[in-house]
């Protein structure tokens, strides 16, 4: 084996590398606008009436509104704005009753700790809510804050207010875009996967369109889990995406096209394209003619049907509300739905694992910089916050990332605070730092928090008017901060650093051997919407596993070697689940059925894989060449058979 070159001794790690990179993402205007003037204007406010600290405070609620903005809904966007503001309202209420206490505080933050660990892992929303209790508490028990008692939380809803009414200025002339526009991007991403049909790009359009579908259910069902009744509006939306999963079964027929027959007609993608336009638009009216190839066998067959149902689907008025259950199940009523959330939160090993993982760090900081005379603790503290995060992701790379993070956010700092006189200064220097938080906060971790660092900078300044002593200060305190949370929350927990990614990829193919026992067991037509809510589930799942894994390639060895080594598998079980969905669908259109037996020969491989996965012992070259002849190349799961064999031939190579 050649020896690495000194370039390549020299080059940073893979794991690093992937962290840093920046994601591609457009920049949201909208949202840089709206923090601009939410930050600034507090600030303007608190100038003129002479409480500067008060705007500061004003600004600081309006930053996590700012943060906490990520859903596209207006309704949703209430939700996720409000719910959180009032969770950071309750913790800066807590940290102002404790403040100066000295161990009394240590007590409570850990307390704190492990509540806000435990809520964060119920949900999205209830996340940001954990995040936001534990941060105003660090905040309200390290910071002195203004008197009465109500006045800081009250200046902190204040700032939300502000967020949420910016935010919801445009409401009445854009009700129900939003939705309509995630659900025709949608429909785009089909129309790019049949462009991509016979390419190789084609695995990356699927994973993108497995993206955007997660998406757009994921908004959808959250409104209607919210509503009395049945919105027409939402009951047309739902009917379109369901409308559009036959298309994507045909375009994964599509991609089995025998190459002699040619690349796909560009006329599919486009009159998908035209169903788009029709969905972003919102408006009822005649179904579009279609200008559509006759079909040339069962995929296409099976594509054509697909997009003429769409175009029905699009164009209708009023379906019926109620049809979106036979794909998607009922939504649980909310007193189910509370019952399973407080069972997720008081018996879920995961919840109590993650708080008092949190709880820990926590309480090593307090006590750190109770013993030690450390200036502004309350920054270790919120650092440890920051990192600590479980749905962020790695804690490891989170570590590493909130220290460059940090450091290029005082360079950013650094002049503003030696060279700017406070004052009305500060008002046009926060609404251009401010804008640069969503711009970056899209980017990536670090990206976010160099953005984030100088505003927080300014904002403790106008509090405490410590000036350019804050500047090393903020970074001692941030790597303290950063070295517990690698000690407390990764080193000292072999999970972290030992994940099961194994088992977790082989229950992944335990699914898709149920899924493929589920597609050819029954005759045709029958009991599809079962198979529809499995294959959904199932597409969700794998998009959560490559996920988890893209996360553990992140991470240094052994974590990352292994994810690496199994990266391959994931890729491969992802074109087992296509593959199954394409010949189902050529099934539904004349294609030979499959036997009962070739059926119980290819779920047996998927499950030897699984217990291979699960156990860690490598398939032998032995075992995957003596199946690899025993289904005929011209039977009904000869190519579903051929996909199946090259996962188990990339999980022949030993497990690192």
């Amino acid at each position: 084996m050649a020896r690495p070159t000194g370039a390549a001794r020299l080059a940073p790690p893979t794991w690093l590398t992937e962290s840093l990179r920046p994601r591609s993402a457009p920049i949201p205007w909208a949202a840089v606008a709206r923090a601009s003037v939410a930050l600034a204007a507090p600030l303007a406010v608190g100038t003129a009436a002479g409480r500067p600290g008060y705007g500061a405070l004003v600004s600081m609620g309006a930053l996590s509104g700012v943060i906490g903005d990520t859903a596209d809904a207006y309704r949703m966007r209430v939700f996720n704005i409000a719910v959180p503001q009032l969770f950071g309202a309750l913790g800066v209420l807590l940290g102002t009753l404790v403040y100066g206490s000295g161990w009394t505080a240590v007590v409570a933050l850990t307390l704190v700790a492990l509540v806000s660990g435990m809520i964060s892992s119920i949900g999205a929303v209830a996340s940001v809510s954990g995040l936001l209790l534990l941060l105003n508490t660090v905040v309200g028990a390290g910071l002195p804050l203004p008197s009465p008692w109500w006045l800081p939380p009250g200046l902190l809803l204040l700032g939300g207010l502000v967020v949420l009414v910016l935010t919801l200025l445009a409401w009445p002339l854009r009700q129900g875009v939003p939705e309509r526009t995630v659900v025709a991007g949608t429909y785009r991403a089909v129309a790019d996967l049949l462009e991509a049909t016979g390419t190789p790009g084609y695995d990356e359009r699927r994973r993108e369109l497995t993206q955007s579908l997660n998406h757009s259910y994921d908004l959808l069902l959250a409104r209607r889990t919210r509503r009395h009744g049945r919105s027409p509006a939402l009951a047309r939306l739902l009917a379109q995406l369901n409308a559009v999963i036959p298309v994507v079964e045909g375009a994964s027929a599509a991609q089995l096209l025998p190459p002699e027959l040619g690349p796909l007609s560009p006329a599919y993608p486009a009159a998908v394209r035209a169903l788009a336009a029709a969905v972003e638009r919102g408006r009822s009216g005649p179904v579009l003619r279609l200008a559509l190839p006759g079909p040339v066998g069962p995929s296409t067959r099976a594509l054509e049907e697909a997009i003429g149902h769409a175009a029905v689907v699009v164009h209708e008025a009023a379906p019926d509300p109620y049809a979106a259950d036979d794909r998607l199940g009922r939504p649980a009523g909310l007193e189910v739905r509370a019952r399973r959330a407080a069972r997720a939160l008081l018996l879920s090993g995961a919840s109590w694992r993650y708080g008092l993982r949190l709880a820990l760090c926590i309480g090593l900081a307090q006590v750190l910089v109770s013993v030690l005379a450390v200036p502004r603790s309350y920054w270790v503290t919120l650092t440890v916050v920051f990192v600590m995060k479980p749905d962020f992701g790695s804690v490891f790379s989170r570590a590493v990332l909130r220290a460059l993070g940090t450091a290029v956010g005082l360079l950013i700092a650094v002049p503003v605070l030696a060279a700017v006189p406070r004052g009305w200064w500060d008002v046009p220097v926060m609404a251009v730092l401010a804008m640069l938080i969503p711009a970056m906060s899209a980017k990536g971790f670090a990206f976010q928090t160099a953005a984030i660092t100088p505003v927080i900078l300014l904002l403790s300044d106008l509090l405490n008017h410590q000036g350019f002593q804050l500047v090393l200060p903020r970074l001692y305190d941030s790597l303290i901060g950063c070295a517990i949370s690698l000690l407390g929350g990764y080193l000292l927990w072999p999970e972290s650093w030992h994940a099961r990614i194994g088992d977790r990829l082989a229950e992944a193919v335990r699914d898709t051997a149920s899924y493929v026992s589920l597609a050819f067991t029954t005759g045709p037509g029958q009991d599809e919407p079962a198979r529809a809510r499995y294959r959904r589930r199932l597409y969700r799942d794998l998009s959560a596993v490559r996920s988890e894994f893209q996360r553990a390639l992140t991470e240094p060895p052994p974590l990352g070697t292994r994810a690496e080594a199994w990266w391959p598998v994931v890729i491969a079980v992802e074109r087992i689940v296509d593959t199954t969905t394409a010949t189902r669908v050529r099934i539904e259109h004349g294609a030979p059925v499959p036997t009962t037996a070739e059926v119980g020969f290819v779920t047996r491989e998927l499950a030897d894989l699984a217990e291979a996965l699960r156990t860690g012992r490598p398939l032998s070259e032995a075992e995957v060449e003596a199946h690899r002849d025993v289904l005929a190349p011209d039977c009904a799961l000869a190519r579903l058979h051929h996909e199946v064999h090259a996962a188990r031939s990339v999980a022949a190579a030993p497990a690192p």
